[in-house]
């Protein structure tokens, strides 16, 4: 069975930043893709309203954030994607310390 997580992150509230970070998710890199869908990632989608963004992951049984993040840290494709793209985001208030993108809770669900 699949499970679905919804996570949020900010970028900075920069037009000219926030058009290159969009600019570069038109081009994501094939090794970035790659370790996406090698981590057990089925679809994956980023939704943007301002600065906010929401990511919805669809994954398969064996995929685990720890297991992503092990394989994501020895990986320098990842490691140079990674760094790349904190020049436009900005962890939330309330995130962990280093915590990037932060999982959402489901408060309701129709049907």
């Amino acid at each position: 069975m699949n499970n679905k997580y919804i996570l949020t992150l900010d970028l900075k509230d920069d037009s000219e930043l926030i058009a290159a970070y969009e600019s570069h998710h038109k081009a994501v890199w094939p090794e970035i893709i790659a370790s996406i869908k090698d981590a057990g990632i089925i679809s994956m989608e980023i939704y943007r309203i301002s600065n906010r963004l929401m990511m919805i992951m669809e994954v398969n049984e064996e995929f685990s954030f720890e297991k992503k993040h092990k394989t994501d840290s020895s990986n320098p494709f990842v490691q140079k994607w990674e760094e790349l793209m904190w020049q436009y985001q900005q962890s939330l208030p309330f995130a962990a310390q280093g915590e990037k993108w932060v999982v959402m809770n489901k408060i309701f669900e129709l049907g």
